[in-house]
């Protein structure tokens, strides 16, 4: 698509002679969080109490572990996320900030600033579900 002379961006908006076109940090944020359910080794976002009570109440939020911030010609986000145990932080943050910055730009057109990983914790789960693993102890006898 041609641009015209007459175009004016921000960040989130663009106003153009037809009109203008805004982003919302929440749709933003929405993209974050689906490319980043996307990446092997992130086992949870993290997300507030807010968050965790309106979950609770049957509203699942979608942008969970994810803070968008637009200036003037930026965006700024931060992700907050729990890794799996085993995976390599430094490489893993780098593959998400890559990821998102990349999809960032691809889907909105967006520069983006910074992606600023915070790793709140490690997840220890294993493989097989206790349930099975219960089974599995009975049938052994």
């Amino acid at each position: 698509m041609p641009e015209s002379k007459n175009q004016e961006y921000t960040a989130g908006e663009t106003v153009n002679a037809y009109g203008s076109i805004k982003i919302s940090e929440d749709a933003i944020a929405g993209i974050v969080s689906m490319v980043a359910a996307q990446i092997k080794g992130i086992s949870a976002m993290s997300g507030s109490m807010a968050a965790g009570l309106t979950e609770k109440l049957g509203k699942k939020n979608l942008t969970k572990g994810v803070k968008v911030e637009l200036n003037d010609q930026d965006v700024i986000i931060a992700l907050y996320i729990f890794v799996e145990y085993g995976v390599k932080i430094p490489k893993l943050a780098l593959e998400i900030q890559n990821q998102v910055r990349d999809s960032i730009h691809t889907m909105t057109g967006l520069r983006v600033k910074e992606v600023n990983i915070y790793v709140q914790g490690i997840s220890f789960d294993h493989t097989e579900p206790v349930e099975e693993a219960a089974e599995n102890e009975e049938t052994e006898v």
